[in-house]
């Protein structure tokens, strides 16, 4: 047994190891190192660790060290993106914006909220109905050719045969095709106006004027 201690350092040159390992590599490292002491005097003498067994158990708590210190540098990360999230996002306060959605507003004057579409890739034809409350189509409009990106539009409030449409609530839908007539992915936009910022559990949410809110990634266009 006292050639095993001097080997792996049991007794009172273990307890000095574990007491210079804490003040080197803190509190995890130093209950790791108690614990590993502890094993070496109470293991068989008959039986004893070897020296395979010691290095594997050395190597889990180096790995357990590089996870944290990776967990701690995310975290770190995170922390900086989402001061950058706020600072970007408190500057939108009071713009208005382009975001998923498809609803579109006529004042009494016939005047309508803004819209517009996004189209993943490139298209050949790309056609805009709106629809009134009960999905009746009041006005069509088709355009050429035209890269992906966002495309913001606007509408007189007039249905196709040019009579003013009464106010309320509308929809926007958009189907877009390729040279060779198959579907292009595309989106309906809906306009609005950013009044304030918040932290929720959601994360950074963009709270709008007209009420509801969208996340920062939501934003499609700044207008």
């Amino acid at each position: 047994m006292t050639a095993v201690n001097e080997v792996y350092g049991a007794g009172a040159a273990g307890a000095a190891l574990g007491a210079q390992t804490k003040s080197l590599l803190g509190d995890t490292q130093d209950r790791f190192l108690t614990l590993l002491v502890t094993q070496l005097q109470n293991q068989d003498p008959l039986n004893p660790m070897d020296n395979a067994e010691v290095t594997s158990q050395i190597a889990q708590l180096s790995t357990v060290q590089g996870i944290t210190q990776l967990n701690n540098t995310l975290l770190a990360l995170t922390g900086q993106m989402d001061m950058s999230q706020s600072l970007q996002a408190a500057g939108l306060i009071g713009k208005d914006i382009l975001y998923p959605g498809e609803q579109i507003k006529v004042g009494a004057d016939g005047a309508s909220t803004p819209f517009g579409y996004d189209l993943m890739s490139g298209a050949e034809k790309t056609v805009v109905t709106i629809r009134d409350g009960s999905g009746n189509a009041v006005y069509t409009r088709e355009f050429g050719p035209q890269d992906a990106g966002v495309y913001p539009l606007n509408w007189d409030g007039k249905d196709t045969a040019g009579a003013v449409v009464p106010e309320g609530a509308y929809t926007v839908s958009v189907e877009a095709s390729d040279t060779k007539g198959q579907p292009v992915s595309t989106e309906a936009l809906t306009a609005g106006n950013i009044n304030s910022i918040a932290y929720t559990a959601e994360g950074l949410r963009l709270n709008l004027l007209a009420g509801g809110n969208i996340s920062l990634l939501d934003i499609r266009q700044v207008m």
